[in-house]
């Protein structure tokens, strides 16, 4: 299996189109070359980081020996530092990889939030409860929402608009797809 260091040199060679190509593997179930769930995580902080984003690859915190956390990424743009989710799955996401999210977020300060993306999108349940998670802010992000912002290179915007229509309806779920991202 490749190491992170691996996948980020394998990833660094990707322009935008070479994501927008990755994109349609892993939405055809077909990433060669990565282990099960690594090259959407990288190609999400590869699309960040094309567009001027800060990012922190893949890690693990380890208290003394052991190994507590696996974080998938953070990306830091426009005044928020967001904790990465990540998951590759032909079922849509329940709550636990944001209740997951939710609790690594009460050890960072208040500012961080997280960034739930999925690429079958979520159940109904784990939107519903997403929203009850004061007073950490986790945004949720599916799969369309993901081909339009690749396609369009609008992954900060869409970050943004997402935070923002959290603030002001307090919904963690708005929908770049269905409603723009002015």
């Amino acid at each position: 299996m490749a190491s992170e260091r691996e996948h980020q040199h394998k990833i660094a060679q990707l322009d935008h189109a070479g994501l927008i190509a990755l994109w349609q593997a892993i939405e055809d179930d077909a990433p060669m070359e990565w282990a099960p769930g690594k090259a959407l995580e990288y190609l999400v902080l590869r699309a960040f980081e094309l567009e001027g984003a800060a990012v922190r690859w893949p890690y693990i915190v380890e208290i003394g020996q052991e190994e507590v956390e696996q974080i998938d990424g953070v990306v830091y743009t426009g005044g928020l530092s967001c904790l990465l989710e990540c998951k590759d799955t032909a079922q849509r996401t329940n709550v636990e990889p944001i209740a997951k999210l939710r609790n690594q977020l009460l050890r960072r300060p208040s500012s961080a939030i997280g960034l739930v993306v999925s690429k079958s999108g979520f159940t109904e349940a784990a939107i519903i409860l997403a929203r009850f998670l004061a007073p950490q802010t986790v945004l949720l992000w599916n799969g369309d929402e993901l081909s339009l912002a690749l396609q369009s290179r609008t992954m900060r915007p869409s970050l943004v608009a997402k935070h923002r229509k959290c603030v002001e309806t307090g919904l963690p779920n708005f929908n770049i797809t269905e409603e723009g991202i002015s």
